[in-house]
């Protein structure tokens, strides 16, 4: 089984890649492979609402000047996502919301290509605005018909400036646990 985790963050090695790499920890200890693609190094443009994915039913978009359509099929071979994010102006990143839009929208008219695969957000905050964050990632699962996994909290950790996050002993804790969280229901749907 793969687990792609998305990071949204522009920020090299900060506090979201931190998440990222403890969720990821124990989804391979627990023999899942996981891998980190950054998109925030390498942002995706934003959706135009042309439609042309809806007209060719490819599962494809039709802008080739990014890498949506490598990500794309990466997805539609993966078993789950995560999506991490840190919060600017109480939500997603920029690049973030792009990758969304785009990616739903492909997903939506091509015969909801990510049916029943996992999904979580990962979110990562300095103060405040973590739960629009949180919410904007699973409002994604949730109208793709994936299966989106929760935690002993919701998936967040409070820390402002680079690696601060690690200082949040209970916001750890919730990413250990949906690492645990996402491995139960990966072996659930792959044991049936």
């Amino acid at each position: 089984m793969k687990v792609l985790a998305f990071n949204g963050s522009p920020r090299i090695d900060g506090n979201t890649h931190n998440l990222i790499k403890i969720v990821s920890d124990v989804l391979n200890k627990n023999g899942i492979e996981t891998e980190e693609i950054n998109i925030g190094h390498k942002p995706v443009k934003p959706c135009q609402g042309c439609l042309k994915c809806q007209e060719n039913k490819d599962g494809l978009c039709i802008i080739k000047d990014d890498e949506l359509n490598n990500y794309l099929a990466k997805m539609k071979a993966a078993d789950g996502f995560i999506l991490g994010s840190p919060v600017y102006t109480a939500d997603v990143t920029g690049q973030m919301k792009s990758f969304i839009d785009r990616v739903s929208l492909v997903s939506y008219v091509n015969d909801f290509m990510f049916e029943k695969k996992v999904g979580a957000a990962l979110v990562s905050v300095g103060r405040g605005g973590a739960l629009p964050a949180y919410n904007t990632i699973n409002a994604f699962y949730g109208s793709s018909k994936m299966y989106t996994v929760g935690s002993s909290y919701w998936n967040f950790a409070i820390g402002r400036d680079k690696g601060k996050v690690l200082n949040d002993g209970f916001g750890i804790e919730t990413i250990k646990d949906l690492g645990e969280n996402m491995t139960w229901l990966l072996n659930k749907i792959h044991r049936d």
